[in-house]
């Protein structure tokens, strides 16, 4: 069984960075192009260590941290020094465990080893490199602002930096791509040596450049091949498959995605950026142990720049038990080895009688396997994964 207080387990810290050079047109993060200009660097990290103080207003968020991701935007569009500050303003403020995994995204296009090499001695350990396709027609038609031999540099100036654990994303079910050119992207990919892939398909979002003018996809069954051929060729080349996209050597796998997919508590500062915390109820009514609120802050940067600084930013809504079950099955449905059942509990605070019902029937339909005390979706439960959590909407 999984025991659990909030206090006992330490959130994440995700800090985001929104600007980039271009909008990619399948991109709907919170990213604002801004070309070859540079950000306002040293107002922003003041605007975030700011913002890191009023988080930690709120006694729940003053618990060791144990992994910090910094992503965008193009977080490598900021320079060593700008990174600097932000890390030792952060460890000023906020205990970091001995061991804390800190992320860095990074886009092969603004590569500098100058940079690279500030950020390895501000205390980044992981970079995230947004490789997305080695073929160059691909990256045309995604956008992209790199060249493979640009990602193939991105690679070989982080290991000279003293990086030894990258993680390099690859995106499939592209424009015009074939089986042949699929499995040719993740030979190119594999040829690399990251310790970490994720591997994902491409899909077009309401409100990108593709949302208004889809592009020409390949068919349903060609993309599920690819999917197919994809797990079989990391796990071949010692990938082991642990989420949906997700895919590391022993040892590699990413604590800080882990925390989001085990329902974990995080804090989250920048523009747009999401956060939730867990928090002990105070009054005898309360019919939970915990109050589980998300927090959001102002996506635009200018406003978030220009926000009262007296005030706590953005908005916090305390989630309903609707909120929970299905934001649990949301993020733990997608561990490829599944969860001790204690882990709804501990996380939620709510009894586990309040899914039994659904888990019986995903169980009985052949979408979920139940023993003793681990649940785990089975091929079928990840190859129809939008359905198994649909059954947990209320």
């Amino acid at each position: 069984m999984d025991s659990f207080e909030p206090s006992q387990r330490p959130p994440a810290l995700y800090v985001h960075l929104p600007w980039c050079v271009r909008k990619c047109p399948y991109c709907d993060f919170n990213s604002h192009p801004g070309g070859r200009e540079a950000p306002p660097f040293d107002a922003y990290v003041e605007r975030l260590l700011l913002d890191l103080d009023l988080e930690l207003r709120e006694p729940a968020a003053r618990r060791p941290i144990g992994s910090i991701f910094i992503g965008g935007g193009t977080p490598s569009l900021f320079p060593g020094a700008a990174i600097r500050r932000l890390l030792d303003g952060i460890r000023e403020r906020v205990e970091l465990l001995p061991d804390a995994e800190i992320s860095l995204e990074a886009n092969p296009g603004t590569v500098d080893a100058a940079h690279f090499a500030a950020y390895r001695e501000a205390g980044v350990d992981r970079l995230s490199i947004g490789v997305q396709s080695l073929s160059a027609g691909h990256l045309e038609r995604l956008g992209r602002i790199h060249t493979p031999a640009e990602a193939s540099e991105a690679v070989r100036i982080a290991r000279a930096q003293g990086f030894d654990n990258l993680n390099l994303d690859l995106m499939f079910g592209l424009p015009g791509q074939t089986l042949e050119t699929a499995r040719a992207d993740l030979d190119a990919l594999i040829a690399l040596e990251p310790e970490h892939v994720s591997y994902y398909q491409l899909t077009v979002e309401a409100g990108t450049a593709f949302g208004a003018c889809p592009p020409e996809l390949p068919e349903a069954d060609l993309v599920a091949e690819m999917g197919v051929e994809g797990v079989e060729c990391l796990e071949a080349a010692g990938y082991g498959r642990y989420e949906i996209s997700a895919y590391a050597r022993p040892g590699r796998r990413c604590r800080h995605n882990l925390n989001y997919w085990r329902f974990g508590d995080y804090l989250g500062i920048g523009a747009g950026a999401h956060g939730k915390l867990t928090e002990h109820q105070t009054s005898e009514y309360d019919s939970t142990p915990w109050r589980i609120q998300r927090t959001e802050k102002p996506a635009r940067p200018d406003r978030y720049l220009e926000a009262d600084p007296r005030r706590p930013l953005g908005t916090r809504r305390v989630l309903s038990e609707s909120d929970l079950v299905l934001e649990f099955a949301l993020n733990a449905f997608r561990l490829t080895d599944g969860f001790e059942t204690a882990l709804f509990s501990a996380t939620t605070g709510l009894p586990w009688s309040r899914i039994a019902p659904e888990i019986q029937a995903a169980v009985r339909d052949g979408l979920l396997d139940l023993s003793s005390d681990h649940l785990t979706p089975t091929p079928l439960g990840r190859d129809f994964l939008d359905d198994l959590v649909a059954r947990f909407v209320s």
